[in-house]
């Protein structure tokens, strides 16, 4: 059996396109790939990286805001090569307006957190510095 597939897209769901789809517009850097009424749902896509992570805004949603401690998605992380990218997406988070938590390191790897607009938890992630021969 061949390994398991790698992700090809991500969504999640927004109260407001009108508002989230500027939004990421700006935190990515591009334009969506897609904006496409389905009837049951409206999905906008953006392409980041090899992945596609889309908007989904329901003509119904149900109440309650996003939250990490509820049993489903918990983050949505992006990779970086190293944690002094980190450093410059805190600065570019900044001019962005965008609140951010420390990076913080682990053993692991450091992580850069943020939330969208409707409190979706995102993170830039890097993996932990090669070890330097000695």
């Amino acid at each position: 059996m061949d390994p398991f597939p790698p992700i090809t897209h991500v969504a999640v769901t927004v109260s407001d396109l009108e508002r989230s789809v500027p939004w990421y517009r700006t935190l990515f850097g591009c334009e969506p790939a897609l904006d496409e009424d389905t009837g049951p749902f409206r999905h906008v896509v953006f392409p980041v990286g090899g992945t596609l992570f889309g908007l989904h805004r329901f003509p119904d949603p149900h109440a309650g805001g996003f939250d990490e401690r509820r049993v489903g998605l918990d983050h949505v992380a992006f990779g970086v090569d190293a944690r002094d990218e980190l450093e410059k997406w805190a600065a570019r988070l900044d001019e962005l307006e965008v609140a951010h938590g420390e990076i913080v390191d682990a053993s692991y790897g450091s992580g850069l957190a943020f939330h969208d607009p409707d409190g979706i938890a995102l993170e830039l992630f890097a993996p932990p510095a090669a070890p330097t021969a000695g």
